[in-house]
């Protein structure tokens, strides 16, 4: 039996349609990527994830605010809480993560799992943003680059290792493994404190 997020529905995913309609409304306020699992199963790895990963840039206290309530209107909410100024103040600020699900939907997946970009890493990740046709969706991605050395240097389960496998085969002949090594370097700088 087909699992219920990978069904399709005008031949997009749940989880496509899902991301492209929070992107919707995050783009009209902030710059955005979209990270790790999500980026390997766009790109046809089959795995399981129930929540996608994005990156947003450093936004102020009211920036967050006009795009949460706009999340809100657009039938989304958010799992920690209602109030945009608590979710700021004790989450986002603090580095920590937020979720976002559809709204009435139980905190069934989908989730968005919402980050503030949190050092030169992340801001350059967010710079260096692309979208890649293979995937068939309009939004902005972290670079393969990117996620191969998040994924072999900083992350390195079994299952990152296969995702960073997989994009190095996809993109074989177009790889910059100079980069590559360039944002490893960063990771351990920035990430591992080596």
């Amino acid at each position: 039996m087909e699992r219920e997020i990978t069904r399709k529905v005008d031949n997009k995913t749940i989880l496509d349609k899902f991301v492209e309609d929070f992107v919707q409304v995050v783009e009209k306020y902030c710059k955005y990527i979209i990270v790790l699992g999500f980026v390997a199963i766009a790109h046809g790895r089959s795995r399981g994830t129930e929540d996608i990963d994005m990156i947003i840039e450093r936004i102020s206290k009211d920036q967050f605010i006009n795009l949460h309530n706009s999340l809100i209107n657009s039938s989304f909410e958010c799992v920690q809480s209602e109030k945009p100024e608590e979710i700021y103040n004790d989450y986002l600020i603090k580095g920590d993560s937020i979720r976002y699900t559809r709204a009435g939907i139980n905190m069934a997946p989908p989730e968005m799992e919402l980050k503030l970009a949190k050092d030169e890493l992340d801001d350059y990740q967010i710079s260096t943003r692309q979208k890649f046709p293979f995937t068939d969706l309009d939004v902005y991605f972290s670079s393969i680059e990117m996620n191969i050395a998040f994924k072999e240097e900083l992350l390195k389960s079994d299952k990152d290792l296969e995702d960073a496998k997989h994009l190095r085969i996809i993109y074989r002949e177009d790889l910059n493994e100079e980069e590559i090594n360039k944002i490893k370097e960063k990771i351990k700088k920035l990430r591992l404190k080596k």
